[in-house]
């Protein structure tokens, strides 16, 4: 019998496809992750949201390979990541964590080098020192050129940092390249918050995969294409911004009654905002007394007269 016109062997079916399988993650008998089953595709950007203790970045690190599931599984290419050596994994994956410590003195290029050990011993090649530079403009950092890391700010290291994660992934190789952030927008003014997200976005354009944790659900929603919205572990809703970012499900999952608004002039962009900010209710309530006000009219007073309260 022949197969399909349209079939493929499940190995190129899978290519770049990072899936997590119905994974279970247990610390000291708390579990921090019950049954998700997580498909991530490459050319796109994937949000993680959700209030604290959700099990996002925990779920981030099983999808890096940095920690193992209690159960289930996690695959690359169909293929589980227990299976991957570390340099071969190193090479189609790179993870920008919370918090990253470094307390040697290198030069802001020499800490975004570091991202390119995994792919041998030519790290001072001029490719790679092109990959350096390139990867510092993509995260407008090339200004910090030769300036030494711990003299920078908290926010500049975080662009270093980035630049480094992405100079470590910026080749396709033999597949699609992952970039998985977690949480690439702490500690960053706005402008930055939104240039990161922008070039995230870029990079998933490009034909790469993008995960990233995020807690401002605003940027979530201008720059995912899918979210997962996770609590207490679990998955409760994945797909595009506007099906995963239901007003009355955040509400439960915040404990904060939240609406949904579109912006102006941009339909398909979306604004998660409190359902009655202090300064709305403070307008309405005062629409409100002075209709009364308006329906009944006191007499004014008399000349002479005095108001009383």
């Amino acid at each position: 019998m022949n197969p399909p016109l349209d079939w493929q062997p499940e190995q190129a079916v899978n290519i770049g496809l990072l899936h997590a399988r119905d994974v279970h993650l247990s610390y000291a008998g708390r579990d921090v992750l019950r049954g998700v089953t997580l498909r991530a595709q490459p050319g796109r950007l994937l949000a993680l949201v959700g209030p604290n203790g959700a099990g996002k970045s925990s779920l981030l690190k099983l999808l890096a390979g940095l920690n193992t599931p209690s159960s289930g599984k996690v695959t690359l290419d169909g293929r589980s990541l227990l299976d991957w050596s570390p340099m071969l994994l190193a090479c189609r994956r790179a993870m920008l964590s919370q918090r990253v410590q470094l307390g040697f003195a290198f030069r802001v290029e020499e800490v975004v080098l570091l991202g390119r050990s995994p792919h041998g011993m030519h790290t001072a090649g001029s490719v790679d020192q092109g990959i350096v530079e390139a990867a510092l403009l993509a995260v407008q950092a090339a200004h910090l050129r030769g300036r030494n890391y711990l003299e920078l700010s908290g926010g500049e290291q975080q662009r270093v940092q980035l630049a480094r994660v992405l100079a470590q992934v910026w080749e396709r190789g033999d597949g699609p390249t992952w970039l998985l952030l977690d949480e690439p927008e702490a500690g960053l003014d706005i402008a930055h918050q939104h240039h990161v997200l922008q070039r995230a976005h870029v990079f998933a354009r490009q034909g790469h995969g993008v995960i990233a944790v995020l807690h401002d659900l605003n940027l979530a929603a201008r720059y995912a294409d899918e979210v997962a919205l996770l609590a207490h572990g679990q998955l409760l809703r994945c797909g595009s911004p506007l099906h995963a970012l239901d007003p009355d499900v955040l509400s439960r999952v915040y404990g904060i009654a939240l609406r949904r608004s579109a912006v102006v002039g941009s339909p398909d962009s979306l604004l998660i905002l409190p359902a009655e900010p202090r300064a709305e209710a403070a307008v309405d309530s005062r629409e409100k007394w002075c209709a009364r006000r308006d329906s009944n009219p006191r007499p004014l007073p008399s000349e002479g007269s005095t108001l009383s309260s």
